[in-house]
C-alpha cells in the first residue's frame, strides 16, 4: 500500500538552535524568526539581529513584547448606552478607531500584536455579535495582557469578560434555563481540542456552574456585566468525576487538574500550526506541553523553547505558510520599510476584511482556519490590487525609499540580475526555483532601458528609471505564488 510521504520533513528537536556552516545563523533565519513571531522587520532590524545570537534575540523580541503595556484607552472605554447619543453610529466610529488602532499597532509592534492576533483567534469573539466598544476595549487589553502570561488565568480571565459572556451567550446561562454554548467551547476550543476528554454530561453540568454571570444584561447590550447569586444553580453538579456544588471557580480548578494534559498538548498543538509547520510533530508538542505544565501554565517559557530550537529554524518549516492577509500587507510594509499614513492604514484595514480577515470579527467561533483557506483564484487576485495600490503610493510619495532599499540589499550594484535577485530573495523566502525564473523578472527590471546601457555598465540606480524599475519589479514579485509565503 502506498503511504503519502509527511508533508513536514523538519528533524530538528526542541535543543537551542547553534549556527553551524550546515545551518547558518543569517539574514534569512533572522527574517524566518521575525516573519513567523512577528509580521517582518526592517533591514536594519535583521542586521542588528545577525549581530546577535539567536538565543539572545529571541529572549529581547519576547521580553520587549511581554513588557509593552496595553494600549491607553480611549475617552469611551467605560461607556454605557446611556452615554450614546447616536447609538449605532457612535459605537460602529469607535470600532473604526480602535481597529484602526490596533492596525498601527501591528506596524510599529509586530511581535506583541501577533501573539495577540493568534489568542484573538483562539479566544474568538466577534464585535459583530456584542455590537459594544467599551466591551471591544476590555477584551482586546485582555488579550494583550495575558499573551504572554498564565495561560490558566487567561482561560479564567476570559470566560467572565463582558465580550465573551455576550458572544457564547453566558448572559443567557439561568438556572432557570441553562444556556451550553460557552461550556461546550471552553472545551471543545478553548482547552481540551474537539471529543478530547469530556461527555456530554460534562458540558450540561458545566453549563450550570457557570450560571449566573447576568448582572445589567440588558439589550442592547453595552452595560458592565456582573455575577448575581440568584440565577447561580446552587445544586449538586459532577464534572469530570467530581462532585460538588461548583461555581466558576471551581470548574477552573477542576479542568486544570483533571485534564492537564489534554490541555497542554491542545494548546501547544495549536501554537506549533500557527508559528512552525501546518503538520505537527508529536515529539516537538509533546515537549512544549511538558514545559507548559512544569511552569505551572506560563506561555512565555514554552514560547522561548519553540522559537529558540534547531527545529524552529529547520529549513523544512521556512516558506511553508500561506501568508494570511495581515500577514501579507503588514509584512510587505515592514519587510520594504515603507512609511505609512492614515490612508495606508485604512487600506490595510478594509483590505484584510475584504480579503476574510477582518480584524475583531472571526468567520465564526472556531476562528479562521488560515493557510490554505486564504487563497483562490479570487482572494490572489485581490491581493495584487491591494499591491498595486502600496507601491504606487510609494512610488508616487516615497520613491527614494524604494531606491535605497534596491541599494542596500545590492551593495549598491549596478548589475541588473544582481540587483533582481537580491531584491527577488529578499522578498520570498527561499528565493525562485530557476535561473530562468530570475531571468524573467530582471527583464521586468530592466523596463524600457535600452540594453546598450547595462552591457557598458553606464546603468545604476541613481538614474532617474530606478524608482520605477524597483517598483515594477516588486509588482512582479508581488504577483508570484512564492511571494504568498512565510
Amino acid at each position: 500500500m502506498f503511504t503519502a510521504p509527511p508533508l513536514n520533513c523538519a528533524t530538528g528537536t526542541l535543543a537551542p538552535y547553534v549556527p553551524s556552516a550546515e545551518v547558518p545563523w543569517n539574514r534569512d533565519r533572522v527574517q524566518h524568526l521575525y516573519r513567523r513571531l512577528g509580521f517582518g522587520a526592517t533591514l536594519a532590524q535583521l542586521s542588528a539581529g545577525v549581530a546577535m545570537s539567536p538565543g539572545d534575540l529571541v529572549d529581547q523580541l519576547l521580553d520587549t513584547a511581554a513588557a509593552t503595556p496595553p494600549y491607553d484607552e480611549p475617552e469611551w472605554a467605560n461607556w454605557t448606552t446611556a452615554d450614546y447619543d447616536d447609538f449605532n453610529s457612535q459605537r460602529i466610529e469607535q470600532f473604526i478607531e480602535y481597529a484602526r488602532r490596533w492596525t498601527e499597532g501591528m506596524l510599529e509592534d509586530g511581535i506583541r500584536e501577533k501573539m495577540t492576533l493568534f489568542w484573538h483567534n483562539h479566544f474568538v469573539t466577534r464585535f459583530e455579535d456584542y455590537f459594544c466598544p467599551s466591551y471591544l476595549y476590555s477584551y482586546h487589553t485582555l488579550l494583550q495582557e495575558k499573551a504572554f502570561g498564565n495561560f490558566r488565568d487567561f482561560v479564567y480571565e476570559v470566560g467572565i469578560n463582558s465580550a465573551m459572556l455576550v458572544f457564547l451567550n453566558g448572559v443567557q446561562n439561568t438556572r432557570f434555563s441553562p444556556n451550553e454554548n460557552y461550556a461546550r467551547e471552553l472545551y471543545e476550543l478553548f482547552t481540551l481540542g474537539q471529543d478530547n476528554g469530556y461527555t456530554q454530561q460534562d458540558i450540561v453540568e458545566t453549563a450550570k456552574a457557570l450560571t449566573g454571570y447576568i448582572g445589567g444584561a440588558e439589550e442592547p447590550f453595552c452595560q458592565p456585566l456582573y455575577f448575581v447569586d440568584f440565577f447561580h444553580d446552587n445544586g449538586t453538579k459532577t464534572i469530570f468525576g467530581q462532585t460538588g456544588n461548583w461555581g466558576y471557580d471551581d470548574v477552573i480548578d477542576i479542568l486544570f487538574t483533571e485534564r492537564a494534559d489534554q490541555i497542554a498538548t491542545h494548546i501547544c498543538s495549536k501554537l506549533y500550526r500557527h508559528f512552525v509547520h501546518f503538520e505537527v510533530d508529536e515529539a516537538i508538542v509533546a515537549g512544549l506541553a511538558q514545559t507548559l505544565r512544569d511552569n505551572d501554565w506560563e506561555l512565555l517559557p514554552v514560547y522561548k523553547q519553540l522559537f529558540k530550537s534547531e527545529h524552529f529554524f529547520d529549513e523544512y518549516v521556512i516558506g511553508v505558510y500561506i501568508k494570511s492577509p495581515i500577514d501579507i500587507m503588514v509584512g510587505f510594509f515592514l519587510d520594504a520599510g515603507l512609511p505609512y499614513n492614515a490612508q495606508l492604514v485604512d487600506i490595510i484595514l478594509y483590505g484584510s476584511s475584504q480579503q476574510g480577515q477582518a480584524v475583531f470579527n472571526p468567520v465564526d467561533v472556531a476562528g479562521w482556519p488560515g493557510n490554505r483557506s486564504w487563497i483562490d483564484a479570487n482572494a490572489l487576485t485581490g491581493r495584487w490590487q491591494y499591491f498595486d495600490a502600496f507601491i504606487f503610493n510609494a512610488y508616487q510619495n516615497t520613491p527614494q525609499v524604494l531606491v535605497t532599499l534596491a541599494q542596500e540589499l545590492s551593495d549598491d550594484s549596478n548589475d541588473p540580475y544582481l540587483v533582481t535577485q537580491t531584491i527577488v530573495d529578499y522578498f520570498v523566502p527561499m528565493g525562485l526555483f530557476a535561473p530562468e525564473d530570475y531571468d524573467r523578472a530582471t527583464d521586468i527590471f530592466k523596463w524600457e532601458v535600452p540594453q546598450n546601457y547595462f552591457d557598458n555598465g553606464e546603468w545604476n540606480l541613481y538614474w532617474e528609471t530606478a524608482p520605477a524599475q524597483v517598483a515594477l519589479l516588486l509588482r512582479y514579485i508581488s504577483r508570484l505564488p512564492e511571494f504568498q509565503l512565510s
